[in-house]
């Protein structure tokens, strides 16, 4: 498999499944590591960067990626191959964006991520769908262990894993789980659900991580303690306290806008429907805000015949850079908003 490949199927994480799906999209359990008696990427020599490179791909590929996993190099990456990593979330913008030897290993089913050199030596990822972080977290530990088998990374009995940030020093942990909050945007909720996320020492991003907009009523929800607490403390409480308080924060707005205001909800969501399936050109930006809608309809059973799979099928096919290696062509930002939009209309049954 590579990357052009990765846009003719679903990742395993986002085919609409797992527990409280109508409400998290996803799940993230991330690790950052460095290769002990090597200084951070930022101090090291280019001959140091492309040790690490070479050691830390060598680590990588043995790791259990099934049948199809391959690793991606950066370097001579085609820029349309990095922009379709990032917009499925198996790479960060500063990954892409960088230079020098860097690459990123990724699992036949999308799953496990595993990007070399980008701001630590090492940044692994596991995803699931749902809310599944303790899968996902016994998954990554797993790999951990076996990636010590191989290698020693940074350590100190007093401060635990050295990382380049230091607000990852510690476990090098972070967790996070992808938020659709439409109902509390509706009835005007959303800045207060927020802002106790942020009063719980979380963080709140957009669609991309760090710096990047919540389109589609997208959010990102990540732990930013990491040092003075265990792995599994992590997990734990964002599982038992941070992931359900916001859930339910969600619910009872949705509950809220069927009881109060049902007319005005199934007329958003049947209205975004029609456009979708009537549109001739869609930006991207447009299209995730629709389709955010419809997912919400779909999520309330308002709109049966249309499935959450087929929401995240369409919310990552039709990213930029997803349309032009799904149609094996590269496109102008209008040849793009036409192609979207009868892709959109051919899988919702538009005429």
């Amino acid at each position: 498999m590579n990357v052009a490949d990765l846009t003719h199927h679903l990742a395993e994480w986002l085919q609409g499944g797992g527990s409280d799906g109508d409400v998290v999209v996803s799940s993230r359990v991330r690790l950052a590591r460095n290769l002990a008696g090597m200084p951070f990427l930022s101090r090291c020599t280019p001959g140091q960067v492309r040790e690490i490179a070479a050691t830390l791909r060598g680590a990588v590929t043995k790791l259990p990626l099934g049948n199809e996993g391959f690793y991606a190099d950066m370097e001579s990456a085609d820029p349309l191959d990095r922009a379709v990593l990032v917009e499925r979330h198996l790479i960060s913008k500063q990954h892409a964006e960088g230079s020098g030897p860097r690459g990123v290993a990724v699992s036949g089913d999308e799953v496990v991520a595993a990007m070399v050199n980008e701001e630590d030596h090492l940044r692994m990822q596991v995803l699931g769908g749902g809310l599944d972080l303790d899968n996902a977290y016994a998954r990554i530990a797993r790999l951990e262990e076996l990636l010590e088998q191989q290698l020693k990374f940074a350590f100190t009995s007093r401060l635990g894993y050295l990382t380049a940030c230091p607000t990852n020093v510690g476990t090098g942990l972070r967790v996070s789980v992808m938020l659709h909050l439409p109902a509390l945007k509706i009835v005007a909720q959303l800045d207060k659900a927020l802002r106790a996320a942020r009063d719980m020492h979380l963080a709140v991003r957009g669609l991309y991580s760090e710096g990047t907009e919540a389109i589609g009523d997208l959010y990102q929800v990540s732990n930013q303690t990491t040092l003075g607490v265990s792995e599994e403390r992590i997990v734990r409480d964002f599982c038992d306290q941070v992931a359900p308080a916001i859930i339910r924060y969600e619910r009872t707005a949705r509950e809220a806008l069927l009881k109060n205001r049902r007319l005005a909800l199934e007329d958003r969501v049947h209205r975004a429907l029609a456009v979708l399936r009537a549109a001739r050109l869609l930006s991207s930006e447009e299209a995730l805000y629709l389709l955010g809608h419809v997912r919400l309809g779909a999520s309330l059973k308002l709109l049966p015949e249309v499935s959450l799979r087929t929401i995240s099928e369409l919310s990552m096919l039709t990213k930029p850079a997803h349309l032009q290696r799904y149609f094996g062509r590269e496109m102008t930002a209008s040849d793009r908003g036409e192609a979207r939009a009868g892709l959109i209309r051919q899988r919702l049954g538009g005429p």
